[in-house]
């Protein structure tokens, strides 16, 4: 991919944590932490060319699978999906009220989402379910997850690993967003996970990491991925809690929204390039 691509690339992922920024500031609740932080991700799954899609076709049998098994972060998909024809646009404004089938939370009901999310620790089995399905069927169709680190805390996580291994399910991506920042505090100070790499590689998983916010990096990972064995994949991507927001960035505090006085929201604004 071009140098000017990317920086296309990189203009969109702006584009989406302002809007996101915007509809948290609406509805004046969500979990901006784990938002932010997933943003280079998204863009680079949708508009770098990884993921399969058919605009204006959410349900279209021969897309791919995406869970954010965090659910309180999937609302970073829903400008994604308007912008791709999935539902009106208008629909954003309406986030996070009675009236909007805009969930906090990701839901099945809310085209594109393909997983009812938020008890964590259980997407990774039901993505395991949707690529030995796939494989069962002979369809090119992958299933990509994406985990909040906290989410290894749960004993279903590696119960699922096991079986993605056993059945060389080839065909699921797992995303770590390893922002390193939990509700308590860092994972390394509450219940130490690292090595990670070495631990899902033990579990048969081939495993590269990058900086979850190099959308280059990603791109290149990902295209790597798509050449190489019959393992499930893992990317690591490392992030920061909060991007692009420095008075929430790698603070525990953001994983909640909190109300804003005018001078953080003009702070916040100005550092995510909003003309007010």
């Amino acid at each position: 991919m071009t140098k000017t691509n990317i920086k296309d690339l990189e203009s969109k992922s702006k584009w989406l944590r302002r809007t996101c920024f915007e509809m948290l500031l609406s509805a004046n609740q969500g979990h901006p932490g784990s938002i932010l932080s997933q943003i280079e991700i998204l863009i680079s799954l949708y508009y770098g060319g990884i993921i399969k899609y058919f605009k204006n076709e959410p349900y279209h049998p021969d897309r791919d699978k995406i869970i954010i098994s965090k659910g309180h972060a999937a609302m970073s998909l829903y400008p994604i999906f308007a912008d791709i024809g999935y539902f009106d646009k208008e629909e954003l404004k309406k986030f996070g009220r009675s009236d909007s089938m805009l969930k906090l939370f990701g839901n099945i009901s809310i085209p594109g989402i393909d997983c009812t999310s938020g008890s964590l620790g259980h997407g990774l089995g039901v993505g395991c379910g949707f690529a030995y399905s796939a494989k069962m069927k002979n369809a090119k169709i992958n299933t990509f997850i994406i985990l909040s680190e906290g989410e290894m805390y749960e004993g279903s996580i590696w119960e699922s690993a096991l079986f993605a291994s056993h059945h060389s399910l080839d065909n699921l991506i797992v995303i770590l967003d390893r922002n390193r920042n939990i509700i308590l505090g860092d994972t390394e100070d509450c219940l130490a996970l690292e090595p990670i790499k070495d631990k899902w590689a033990s579990f048969g998983f081939q495993v590269e990491d990058v900086d979850g916010h190099s959308i280059a990096d990603i791109i290149d990972t990902f295209n790597k991925f798509n050449k190489t064995n019959d393992k499930p994949k893992l990317l690591i991507a490392n992030t920061i809690k909060g991007k692009g927001i420095s008075f929430m960035e790698n603070k525990s505090f953001s994983h909640y929204w909190s109300p804003l006085s005018d001078d953080l929201i003009k702070k916040a604004r100005l550092e995510l390039t909003i003309d007010e």
